[in-house]
This record gives C-alpha cells, structure tokens and sequence, in this order.
C-alpha cells in the first residue's frame, strides 16, 4: 500500500506565501509525474500543477509566475512554493504521484488534502 500525507496549509494573509509538503510512503519502486490540484468551495477540482519524471513542469495560467512545484526524488516527496497569494487561491490543495509499487503496477494515488485560505 502506498500513502500520501500533505502539510503545509493554512490562513495567510494576501500576497503571503505558503509552501505545501507531499511525502508518500509504502511499497514503492520508483515515481513517475506527480502534481498538485485544488477545489474551492461549490467549483471542481483543478489542476494546478505537475511535474514529470524529468522534472519538466505545467502550471495552470491563474498561478504561473507565483507558485512553483519541485520534487525531492530521494525523499519521494513533492513542494508546491506558493508566492503572492490572493484570496481566489483558497481551495483544498491535494497532491497526486503516479507510483510503481514493489509489487508491481502503476496506479495514482491522492493525499488527504490540505486547507489553504487566503484572507485579511
């Protein structure tokens, strides 16, 4: 079995900065993408950012310029930086990987998700 466990979230004010943490654990071999979504409240769940295996990453045009993501391959774990937040950033972030378990097969996994409310 193979969990994600997510921190970094929180209340900050706008233009703050937040840095969010994705660890995973289990039986795994190797982590190919992994990326950060988000869902505010009555919206769906969007795509915020992914980075592959050779580290070549996408954002989603709402935070290009202000939130990085970065993976810690020895760690399994990825960041999302998160820089001049505003309030219309406020959602439940939650990481994704795409992990090949010892046992064998690729599947995704989700984390729990993690609170990040932007306000004054």
């Amino acid at each position: 079995q193979v969990q994600l466990v997510e921190s970094g979230g929180g209340l900050v004010q706008p233009g703050g900065s937040l840095r969010l943490s994705c660890a995973a654990s289990g039986s795994i071999l190797t982590i190919g993408a992994v990326g950060w979504y988000r869902q505010a409240p009555g919206k769906q769940r969007e795509l915020v950012a992914t980075i592959g295996g050779g580290a070549s990453a996408n954002y989603a045009d709402s935070v290009k310029g202000r939130f990085t993501i970065s993976r810690d391959n020895a760690k399994n774990t990825v960041y999302l930086q998160m820089n001049s937040l505003k309030p219309e950033d406020t959602a439940v972030y939650y990481c994704t990987m795409y992990v090949l378990r010892r046992s064998g097969g690729w599947s995704d996994y989700w984390g729990q998700g993690t609170q990040v409310t932007v306000s004054s």
